[in-house]
């Protein structure tokens, strides 16, 4: 593993484990009940069909410990590993009744967590050596944040505010309700809690430099080319943390991170990245 990760505390997320056992199982697994012995024992594994970024293993180890605590479960990679199409990412042993009973909740986790991790990888290769960060946003699937932002953690991303709550960023509307860069801006700092810095987006040098002079030391750049997000760095860099969005993808990405901008902010990782293949199958090997 590059580096270390600690896994979100099962308490936040526990509660979308449940909702996905009782949507996949619900009574019974009729199938499993139908075709096969119920003293019935066998190994498996779970293997990478593509290239990919391991994440999610913890969740996947609890469904199965989940649907039989019997089951006995060998991880054979780690958060945030780098594994080639065929390689493994955990081995099962036991009842089979519950393997196959956790079988699809368990892909569903992994390859979700897996796909936005190997996304937000290829984002932070593509910038590397400029300095610029990539982050995520509050783009996520309802009810999977933590788990989504854990996975930009693991692709090597870093995590921008988890909700509403515990950052401000002055968004357009807000602007536009208060009455301008310059009020929102003053108001929200008169007013902000201890600790929580201020952010504003500005769509344009000269509201950048409004919001610098209103004492703001933090701006999201939004919807702005290249070589715009450049000048403003040129006017306002040394006075702010600068954080670029809308509009960036890979193609261009790189010329963003060469602005000279600190964060790059994309939502694709989370909103729109492509699931992983991943596979349960059975078979005799014990050892990873």
């Amino acid at each position: 593993m590059p580096w270390s990760l600690t896994p979100p505390h099962p308490s936040s997320w526990q509660v979308l484990l449940n909702l996905a056992l009782a949507e996949d199982i619900g009574p019974a697994d009729v199938t499993s009940q139908l075709t096969i012995a119920s003293d019935a024992n066998g190994h498996a594994r779970i293997e990478a069909r593509q290239a990919l970024v391991a994440c999610g293993l913890f969740v996947a180890q609890e469904v199965f410990r989940r649907v039989d605590p019997q089951i006995a479960i060998e991880p054979c990679c780690a958060e945030a590993d780098e594994l080639e199409a065929g390689q493994i990412l955990m081995r099962l042993q036991g009842g089979l009744h519950g393997i196959l009973a956790g079988e699809r909740t368990a892909l569903n986790f992994l390859a979700r967590l897996c796909g936005i991790a190997t996304l937000t990888r290829r984002y932070v290769r593509e910038i590397e050596g400029t300095g610029s960060q990539i982050v995520d946003t509050r783009k996520t699937l309802p009810g999977w944040r933590v788990l989504d932002k854990f996975a930009v953690l693991a692709g090597g991303g870093t995590n921008h505010r988890f909700a509403l709550y515990d950052g401000i960023l002055l968004k357009d509307n807000h602007i536009a309700a208060a009455g301008g860069v310059k009020a929102a801006v003053e108001m929200a700092l008169a007013r902000a809690p201890a600790g929580l810095r201020v952010q504003v987006e500005v769509e344009s040098a000269a509201e950048a430099e409004a919001a610098c002079q209103a004492g703001a030391d933090f701006l999201l750049i939004d919807n702005r080319t290249p070589e715009e997000v450049r000048d403003i760095v040129q006017r306002c860099g040394e006075r702010a943390l600068l954080e670029v969005s809308g509009g960036i993808t890979l193609e261009n990405l790189r010329q963003y991170a060469q602005s000279g901008v600190a964060r790059i902010a994309i939502g694709a990782i989370t909103h729109s990245a492509p699931a992983c293949d991943i596979a349960l199958e059975l078979d005799d090997r014990v050892a990873c």
